[in-house]
């Protein structure tokens, strides 16, 4: 288990992601979709189309 401190929120993303993309997409994908600073210190989770069920 990954402790998380008080006051990050976790963002999941909905849907399939291409995880081939690189952190530069996936910032990218962060500021554009959900309107965010990547580099605010929260949690952005992606899932790929493998993902386990």
């Amino acid at each position: 288990m990954i402790p998380i401190p008080t006051g990050v929120r976790v963002w999941l993303a909905t849907g399939h992601t291409d995880m081939r993309k690189g952190f530069a997409s996936l910032s990218l994908q962060v500021q554009e979709v959900l309107r965010r600073d990547p580099l605010s210190g929260h949690l952005f989770c992606f899932r790929g189309r493998r993902g386990i069920y």
